[in-house]
């Protein structure tokens, strides 16, 4: 049966709810937001199935080193709508050219964000983009199993500790299945984002967390509707709190997930320091870093060259200017104190005061932005 003792140890990736087979286990939220797996005992055979499922208690990782490159979507638009290089929507068409399904993170009805499955390639547009968000992932690994299991091709996209929980739940490789985590700072908490959104009046809108109208590297945080609102993402609170590392789950502190190998086939990621690596593959809209891990992952990326600028790196090039890839995201001496501020007040006053700079480096800021628009 298992039991949380140390919140930091669970990432909360579900494959305990997914593999219960009495379905005793249900995910509540704690004081921050953060889901966690309780179990009931009147109804749990002590079958132990929870505790060998979950990805932390029976960490693997892969032996192979992976294959590092940068690489450019040639379709300016889709890589336009794209956090970086536009490489997802690629890689996922290639999976539904085969008549597969498509498994990531999107937007529901209330702007909460869910796993969801996509059959249609017009559906990838509610998938792209980053979402900086913990995601429910609810019984998606079940509809992962049902797609394999009548022999689809499933190309399952999320965070590294997601990709962990699918195939620790999984228990076997697969063929027909392509996993693809991305380089991850850590997840803010959804009771956060909710407390967030309260301040803002939606209707029927487009939440991008990595408009690129402003800049790759000097990206927006813009919702779309009859009102568009945007700010760069350095002036956004939420997104200040979330690279400050205020907002992030216990797990992301010292993530059990990261590192160079791992258990996905594809990581993805910004290439950031492309100027330095590949100048030739930077212009300012964009470029992606691929990690290939595993002979499926060489096969895809093959299949879609002739559609995308590649060029391999050395991973030693790769990390340097990316390390998340492998450190986890320090934890603020004040991210309990803000935490129990949580919904006890507006959002954006009460966050200012853990967020805001010094006066000199947002003057520096000022100067810089008024120079370079001109």
């Amino acid at each position: 049966m298992i039991t949380i003792k140390e919140k930091a140890k669970c990432s909360g990736c579900y494959s305990c709810i997914n593999i219960c087979p009495k379905k005793c286990i249900e995910m509540r939220e704690d004081e921050e937001g953060f889901e966690y797996p309780v179990v009931n005992k009147n109804v749990c055979i002590n079958c132990n199935l929870c505790e060998k499922h979950c990805p932390i208690e029976n960490k693997e990782r892969n032996i192979e080193e992976p294959i590092a490159y940068a690489a450019i979507n040639k379709n300016e638009e889709i890589r336009r709508e794209s956090s970086s290089g536009g490489m997802f929507t690629l890689l996922a068409e290639a999976i539904l050219d085969k008549g597969g399904v498509v498994y990531g993170a999107a937007f529901n009805d209330e702007y909460i964000v869910e796993h969801i499955k996509v059959t249609q390639k017009e559906d990838l547009k509610l998938l792209r983009g980053s979402k900086y968000v913990q995601s429910k992932i609810g019984t998606i690994y079940e509809d992962v199993r049902d797609s394999l299991q009548n022999g689809k091709w499933v190309y399952f996209t999320g965070t590294p500790c997601q990709v962990d929980g699918l195939l620790t739940y999984l228990g076997k490789e697969d063929s027909h299945l392509i996993c693809q985590d991305i380089v991850c700072h850590g997840v803010p908490s959804p009771k956060i984002w909710k407390w967030y959104l309260k301040q803002i009046k939606l209707n029927n809108a487009r939440i991008s967390f990595r408009d690129k109208s402003t800049g790759w590297e000097s990206y927006s945080f813009t919702i779309n509707q009859k009102k568009k609102f945007t700010q760069y993402a350095s002036d956004n609170l939420y997104m200040r709190a979330f690279v400050k590392n205020l907002s992030l789950r216990p797990s992301c502190y010292e993530c059990q997930s990261k590192g160079i190998k791992r258990k996905s086939d594809i990581t993805l990621g910004d290439f950031w320091g492309i100027n330095k690596v590949c100048p030739e593959m930077q212009d300012g809209k964009g470029t992606s870093l691929i990690f290939v891990s595993s002979e499926k992952g060489i096969r895809l990326l093959n299949e879609i060259k002739d559609k995308i600028e590649l060029r391999k790196v050395t991973i030693a090039d790769a990390v340097k200017y990316n390390p998340a890839i492998i450190v986890s995201s320090s934890q603020p001496t004040e991210r309990t104190e803000f935490m129990k501020k949580i919904g006890k007040g507006k959002f954006n006053k009460i966050t200012y005061r853990y967020v805001k700079d010094p006066f000199l480096l947002r003057m520096k800021i000022m100067i810089y932005r008024a120079i370079h628009r001109k």
